[in-house]
This record gives structure tokens, C-alpha cells and sequence, in this order.
């Protein structure tokens, strides 16, 4: 499953505050939204306008932050225009298929079992459906490397949790809601545990810290408890 279609959307920009564009390519969550900030958010990094300093994708949006001191917002936003004219109807740049191992074993999984519940399914089928889907990295957010995903399961969809977990362990893999999403270092967290990956998506140290980025498509593929411990190991 993937994002629903919709129609291109031209970007309308609006300034926030006194050094942030904010770049709106669509009205909903759709594919054709997304494409939009994929190819604005390449276009701009390319293009070199003065005093950009930062780029923040979301789901519809792509936040530019400038140099406030030499700003000038009718320039700015000129240029901007300029970058992104035709990128509504223009194709996304490409995308790579990343596998993502996951170990379902309910020791690494607290919330396997009630997702079932929830769902009216068999814990078995919870991890047929999510490890069965292709999901689409819609923008690195919350936390350094964590992806967020669409393209999860419409049975599977179910709410965070009353009350954020203290600590979720790096590599968690969750759901809540339509979205699916890896916690890439033990941090607070609502989403619900529904397996774990032994990757580390995320490495300060290397030369391109996230593993992922954005437009990656990923797979969940099932892996033993055993497997699990053995790459955890290495």
C-alpha cells in the first residue's frame, strides 16, 4: 500500500516569523504531495539561494529557514518561486528499496498482542500484513534518523498509546494511526512496539549519519529471535 493519488498542487509559500518560508505542496496526505516535496526539497538544495540555511520536510510542507540578519523576503521568496516553478507536475526523483530486518518474537514486540486484539486478527497475521506491505520514507523527523513511513495497512491502524513509554529501545519498530515508524535510539515514545530491527539506522560518525532518507521504499522482512541476537551481536 501506498500513498493515495491526488492532483498536483503549484506550492503556495508563507512566511513564519521572521526567517522561515514555509513551502505547502498539497492540501492532504497524497503521493502527488509528497513527489512534490521530494522534488522542491532536491530542487532547493541544488540551487543555492543565498542565506538558505536549512530545509525541514514534512508530509504536504517544506520549511526554509534564512539568515535573518541579511535576509530580504520579497528576494527570497522570488527566488524560491523561481526554483520551484513547475515542480507540481514534475516526476520525484528516484527512490531505492531498502529491506529492514525485523525480529516479531513478543519479547521485542510488548504490543504485538494487542494490536491484534485490537485489529480482530491473530498476532501471525499482524506480522503477515505489516511485513507484507512496501512503505515509502515520507521525511526523517522527531528524532535524529527516525523515518517516518506510509503505506502501512489500513487493518493495522491503531492509536498511540494512552500514555508515551519512559524509554523505547533503539531499533523498535511502530505503528500508530496510518503511519509506521523506527525508533533509531532509546528515546520517550506513544507508538505502539510491534517488533525490532538489530540495523542502526543512525550514526553520528558516519559520513551520511541517517541509513535513511527520504522517498527510500522499505520492507520488513521477519527474522528469529536468534537471527536477531547474531546481527544485534555484530
Amino acid at each position: 500500500m501506498g500513498l493515495p493519488p491526488a492532483s498536483p498542487v503549484a506550492p503556495s509559500l508563507e512566511w513564519i516569523g521572521d526567517a522561515h518560508l514555509c513551502v505547502r505542496l498539497g492540501d492532504a496526505i497524497s503521493a502527488d504531495s509528497h513527489a512534490g516535496v521530494r522534488s522542491a526539497h532536491e530542487r532547493l538544495r541544488r540551487a543555492g539561494i543565498p542565506g538558505l540555511i536549512d530545509l525541514t520536510p514534512a508530509y504536504t510542507t517544506l520549511l526554509l529557514r534564512f539568515d535573518a540578519m541579511t535576509l530580504d523576503p520579497d528576494i527570497a521568496a522570488a527566488a524560491v518561486r523561481g526554483v520551484l516553478e513547475g515542480v507540481g507536475s514534475a516526476p520525484p526523483p528516484p527512490s531505492r528499496l531498502v529491506d529492514v530486518p525485523v525480529c516479531y518474537d513478543p519479547s521485542l514486540a510488548p504490543d504485538l498482542a494487542d494490536v491484534a486484539l485490537r485489529c480482530s486478527l491473530a498476532p501471525e497475521r499482524v506480522v503477515e500484513l505489516h511485513s507484507g506491505a512496501e512503505y515509502r520514507v515520507a521525511f526523517i523527523g522527531f528524532a535524529p534518523g527516525f523515518p517516518y513511513l506510509t503505506g502501512l495497512p489500513k487493518q493495522l491502524s491503531v492509536p498511540r498509546l494512552d500514555s508515551p513509554r519512559p524509554r523505547v529501545p533503539a531499533g523498535s519498530v511502530a505503528i500508530a494511526g496510518d503511519q509506521a515508524g523506527i525508533y533509531p535510539h532509546a528515546t520517550p515514545g506513544g507508538w505502539r512496539i510491534v517488533g525490532r530491527t538489530p540495523v542502526r539506522l543512525f550514526d553520528v560518525a558516519a559520513s551520511v549519519p541517517s541509513m535513511l532518507a527520504m522517498g527510500d521504499r522499505i520492507r520488513f522482512v521477519p527474522i528469529s529471535l536468534d537471527e536477531f541476537r547474531s546481527r544485534e551481536r555484530r
